[in-house]
């Protein structure tokens, strides 16, 4: 048995299936993990979804922005925007289903020493706090006010965590941490506005894995969202985010030896940020 953890793939079935076949995945013998953001501005987020969905506990998928984002216009939400390529996916016969099955993904995942989530991890969470903290928005993301809990996600604010933080401003900092933080500072403030590489960080802010003593520096974390970043493979990080729908490649790494795997992305071939 081996475990890839593959990075974003936004709809870019053509490079999943071709990473799938260059390591000879084997579903009743590996495993998948999806750093999130399976769906949006590739050309084929709806077979993406399904394939996904099939593997069943063969694949582990935490929640990326675009993922709550697709949630979020299928509730109402939120509205579509020009660059979005999630019509097919609204449109299928087996939508509802799609949809349910995604709602109840993870926002993080934990085995052993390793950790994954879509964004990043606050420097104040060791593992079992931000465990728990996901499983509140997981919560409310199952639960049967789940539209009610979209309408209120979408903001900046608050942008610093704090335990005493209750109701939507509480789960709002969460998701936006884990979903969407690229940098943040040392005492939990966090900056969404700064998309660019690492040094881009505003004044006193860093890249959330770079913040002296996160408390999560303990286990290995696993994630994408920042394709401006790039692949970048450390002792305690794999950046798995290497822009396959913006004409770049999709990277897996199998982590029994952390074997890197890169497929090209052929079908987005137009560079963007």
């Amino acid at each position: 048995m081996a475990t890839y953890a593959i990075g974003d793939v936004q709809g870019c079935f053509g490079a999943l299936e071709s990473i799938l076949a260059d390591f000879n995945f084997d579903k009743g013998r590996d495993q998948l993990w999806f750093v999130g953001d399976l769906v949006n501005r590739g050309p084929d987020s709806l077979a993406t979804l399904r394939l996904v969905k099939t593997l069943g506990a063969g694949a582990v998928s935490v929640l990326g922005n675009h993922d709550f984002h697709l949630l979020a216009i299928a509730s109402g939400s939120a509205k579509k925007h020009r660059s979005d390529t999630l019509d097919a996916v609204l449109a299928a016969p087996d939508r509802e289903e799609l949809l349910t099955w995604l709602r109840h993904r993870p926002m993080l995942h934990v085995e052993d020493d390793w950790v994954m989530v879509h964004a990043g991890l606050l420097p104040q969470w060791d593992i079992a706090t931000a465990l728990a903290l996901a499983q509140e928005v997981e919560a409310a993301l199952r639960g049967a006010n789940w539209k009610e809990f979209l309408m209120e996600l979408y903001g900046d604010k608050p942008d610093c965590w704090s335990e005493g933080l209750r109701g939507a401003d509480r789960l709002r900092v969460i998701v936006n941490a884990m979903a969407r933080m690229r940098f943040c500072s040392a005492e939990g403030k966090i900056e969404l506005r700064t998309k660019g590489e690492t040094a881009q960080a505003p004044p006193g802010f860093f890249p959330w894995f770079d913040v002296p003593g996160r408390a999560s520096r303990d286990h290995t974390l696993v994630c994408g969202h920042w394709s401006t970043l790039g692949l970048t493979l450390r002792p305690d990080l794999l950046a798995l985010d290497s822009g396959c729908v913006w004409g770049g490649s999709l990277s897996a790494v199998r982590l029994e030896d952390r074997k890197l795997f890169q497929v090209p992305c052929k079908q987005c071939q137009v560079p963007g940020s």
